[in-house]
């Protein structure tokens, strides 16, 4: 989808995906230490503003400025002792951070292979030594077994995928990235007679 499409989208309700942040994001960071974080294509905002509130310094890119507006408003409503979000407006496929981040964010961006891989490069070149890296989306299982998400199976991905995209997207960029953890996690989903499954990778800069 274009950003326009998108803009659209954000228009049309009043939070596309809630206010809280994701549970992964929550289960696989919450211990983590405060530093930098970029969450690209981070939509309204929720999982930048989670970090925000446990003192992360955090750019969140979209390329729906709707979506940056919105995050913008949810921000005003929040804890004003929290550090401040960058909102970036901008491209996860071609962006170029100035400087590294601890923590970079990629939850549930789904797009062609071309561009896939061309946003998770910017990921990896993002990161700083010793950063992690969080890549959460709908499993390419999730068509036949699971429940919402994207239809189109060219768009989706696994865990072990991205695990063996990441050798490539790390090529001159730094120190090779380590996998700590590529599986496939269930997500309870309201209404619904069986689980979402979502694919997780989390791993680190050495």
């Amino acid at each position: 989808m274009r950003a326009e499409e998108w803009d659209e989208r954000y228009r049309a309700a009043e939070l596309v995906w809630g206010a809280r942040p994701n549970r992964w994001v929550e289960r696989e960071l919450a211990d983590l230490p405060p530093g930098r974080a970029l969450d690209l294509a981070c939509g309204e905002g929720r999982n930048a503003l989670w970090l925000a509130a446990r003192g992360w310094q955090v750019s969140a890119l979209d390329f729906s400025a709707v979506a940056l507006d919105k995050g913008r408003t949810l921000e005003s409503s929040q804890d004003p002792a929290a550090p401040r979000v960058a909102w970036v407006h901008g491209d996860a496929t071609s962006y170029r951070a100035g400087q590294p981040f601890d923590l970079v964010l990629l939850c549930y961006l789904h797009l062609a292979p071309t561009d896939w891989a061309a946003a998770l490069s910017c990921a990896v070149r993002a990161l700083a030594p010793g950063g992690t890296l969080l890549v959460i989306g709908h499993d390419s299982t999730n068509i036949a077994d699971g429940v919402g998400g994207p239809q189109d199976p060219a768009v989706l991905f696994t865990a072990a995928e991205v695990a063996a995209d990441l050798a490539g997207a790390g090529a001159g960029a730094g120190a090779a990235l380590v996998v700590d953890r590529a599986e496939a996690v269930h997500r309870h989903v309201d209404g619904a007679d069986r689980p979402a499954i979502d694919a997780l990778l989390r791993a680190h800069r050495g």
